[in-house]
């Protein structure tokens, strides 16, 4: 295996830990997947700096059902298919879906204050 030297100038000052954690990942990592590695990141770090960054699905279901009343739950139930449709048409995946819904039902379940 024929070894090669990178040089990289780095805006910012590297600690000793990070050093030693690049020349880990490229002692044992094939660089195609170091390279698809920095392609996802540089794709993120460009989103996030353009502020077109999706938020995790997490984030999206406590968006979702964040102070969803008992009734306001039973009426998203009751009308669930239109219910569908506004979230598919906001590009949320069927799993995002399923787990909103399973959160209403809990909220449903619950007794009015």
């Amino acid at each position: 295996m024929q070894s090669r030297k990178i040089e990289l100038t780095i805006s910012n000052t590297l600690t000793d830990i990070q050093l030693k954690k690049l020349k880990v990942y490229f002692r044992e990592m094939p660089v195609e997947e170091i390279l698809a590695g920095l392609k996802f990141a540089k794709n993120r770090w460009t989103a996030k700096d353009a502020g077109i960054l999706k938020v995790g699905r997490k984030s999206i279901i406590q968006k979702e059902v964040h102070s969803v009343t008992n009734e306001q739950a039973q009426w998203r139930l009751k009308n669930w298919k239109m219910m569908i449709a506004n979230y598919r048409r906001r590009g949320y995946s069927y799993p995002t879906i399923s787990r909103i819904k399973k959160i209403l039902v809990q909220i449903s379940r619950k007794k009015s204050k």
